[in-house]
C-alpha cells in the first residue's frame, strides 16, 4: 500500500516549526512522527505538504493510497486499523479524520465514505507547538516500548550510577562516562554513537538520539528529547531539540522546543513560569496574536537556523521565528519574527545573503550542505514573514 502523510489544518498552529518541514517531520518522543508511522506500518511514506516544501519532501501518489493525518501519533491499535483500511473507508477520531483510503480518480468527500470511529483511549495528537513537550513523556514511553521490545541493551558501564536499570536502553556505539541515569520516573534511551560525558545527571523520561552529546556536568530532568547530532549542557527540563542544534553551555532551558540548526549562547536562560503563576500566552500565527495555552509552564519555541548570543534572557512563552539572531541585554519581545537581527532594544532585518553564509558554515560542521533547495525554502519563508518584521 502507498502511504501518504499529509499536513492538516493544524499546520498553521505549529509555525514557526512547520515553516521548514511538514508536520510529519516534527520530533516528539524518540522518533519523528514520520519515523513512528513508517516503523509501525513497515512501509515508507511520502508527504502532501506546502508547495514550497514539495521539492524537498515530494509526494508520490499512486492509483490507490492511504492518506494519514500527520498530526496523529501512531499506536499499535491505530497502525493496525490503518493497515486494514479498505477502499472508501476512513478512520475518524471524533470529528477529525485520521486516515482514509483514496483512489486517484476519487474526490474526497467524507459523506460518501464508510466511517470507522476510533474509540481507543491511546490517541496522541500534536495540534500546537507546545504539544511537543507536553506529550513528550507519553511519546517517549511509547517509542521506548516499541523500539526495545525483544531486544537486548548494550551493557551499562560499571562506573555509571543507575536507578531502575531495567528501564534503560543503550544502543550500539554509545559512550557513557561516570554519569547517573535515574529511570524511576520514565525510561531512558541512549541512541547509537551518542555520548554522555562525566558528571552528568539524567532523569527519565529521556531520549538521546544518535550522534548527540551531553556535555560534562549537565543536569537533565524528565520528558526531554535531544535529537540527532545535538550538543547539550547546563540544565534542561521537559524540552525537545529536534536535531542538529546546540545548547552546549550553562543556562536553563525548560518546557521548550528548538528546531534544527539553532544555537543557544553560553549562560542564556528562558523563563518557563510566570511570577504570578498564571497560564502562559503564546504567539499564534493564524490568529495573529497571543493566545492562552492553558499551561502554567511554557518556555521558548525557536524555529530553524535561529541563534542567541551569550547571556540572552527569554521571557515566559517566547516564540522566535526562522533564521533570527538575538543578542544584547534585557528581555527581547515575546514574539520575534523570522529573519530578525537584534534584541530588546529593537531588531532589523537579517539579510538573506548573511543568512545563507552563516547557515552554510554551520551545516558544513555537521557534513551537511545548504543546497539550492534549502535556499529556495528560506527565500520563500522570508517572503511569507515580511508582514511581521518592522
Amino acid at each position: 500500500m502507498n502511504y501518504i502523510l499529509y499536513d492538516s489544518e493544524v499546520r498553521e498552529n505549529l509555525l514557526p516549526l512547520t515553516y521548514t518541514r511538514p508536520i510529519a517531520d516534527l520530533r516528539v518522543g524518540i522518533l519523528t512522527i514520520r519515523e513512528k508511522w513508517e516503523k509501525m506500518l513497515e512501509a515508507s511514506t511520502t508527504t502532501k505538504t506546502q508547495d514550497y516544501l514539495a521539492e524537498k519532501f515530494p509526494l508520490e501518489e499512486k492509483s490507490k493510497n492511504v492518506y494519514i493525518n500527520a498530526s496523529f501519533l501512531p499506536s499499535e491499535n491505530l497502525a493496525g486499523m490503518v493497515k486494514n483500511l479498505k477502499e472508501n473507508q476512513a478512520i475518524f477520531y471524533k470529528d477529525t479524520p485520521i486516515a482514509y483510503f483514496y483512489t486517484s480518480k476519487q474526490k474526497v468527500n467524507f459523506d460518501t465514505f464508510d466511517v470507522i470511529n476510533y474509540s481507543h483511549t491511546d490517541v496522541l495528537q500534536v495540534t500546537h507547538t507546545y504539544d511537543l513537550f507536553s506529550l513528550n513523556q507519553q511519546a517517549i514511553e511509547r517509542d521506548f516500548k516499541f523500539l526495545t521490545e525483544n531486544r537486548v541493551s548494550q551493557p551499562i558501564p560499571e562506573h555509571v550510577f543507575t536507578v531502575n536499570p531495567e528501564n534503560i536502553f543503550i544502543e550500539e556505539g554509545a559512550t557513557l562516562l561516570n554519569c547517573s541515569l535515574n529511570a524511576s520516573s520514565g525510561p531512558i534511551y541512549i541512541g547509537k554513537d551518542a555520548t554522555v560525558m562525566e558528571g552528568s545527571h539524567i532523569r527519565g523520561a529521556f531520549a538521546l538520539c544518535e550522534h548527540a552529546t551531553i556535555n560534562m556536568g549537565t543536569k537533565i530532568y524528565g520528558a526531554t528529547t535531544i535529537g540527532p547530532h545535538c550538543k547539550v549542557g547546563g540544565e534542561v527540563n521537559n524540552s525537545v531539540l529536534i536535531g542538529y542544534s546546540n545548547k552546549g553551555h550553562e543556562g536553563f532551558l525548560g518546557n521548550s522546543v528548538l528546531g534544527e540548526w539553532c544555537n543557544i549562547g553560553a549562560d542564556s536562560n528562558n523563563s518557563n513560569l510566570k511570577n504570578n503563576y498564571a497560564s502562559v500566552r503564546l504567539w499564534n500565527y493564524p490568529a495573529g496574536r497571543f493566545l492562552d495555552t492553558n499551561l502554567q509552564f511554557c518556555g521558548l519555541i525557536m524555529g530553524d537556523h535561529s541563534k542567541c548570543g551569550i547571556n540572552t534572557m527569554f521571557n515566559t512563552g517566547t516564540v522566535v521565528g526562522v533564521s533570527s539572531n538575538i543578542f544584547g541585554s534585557g528581555f527581547p519581545r515575546n514574539f520575534i519574527p523570522s529573519f530578525s537581527w537584534g534584541g530588546a532594544s529593537g531588531t532589523t532585518t537579517y539579510k538573506l545573503s548573511k543568512v545563507f553564509e552563516v547557515a552554510d558554515m554551520v551545516m558544513q560542521r555537521r557534513n551537511k550542505t545548504l543546497d539550492e533547495v534549502e535556499k529556495k525554502i528560506l527565500e520563500n519563508i522570508f517572503e511569507q514573514t515580511t508582514q511581521y518584521r518592522r
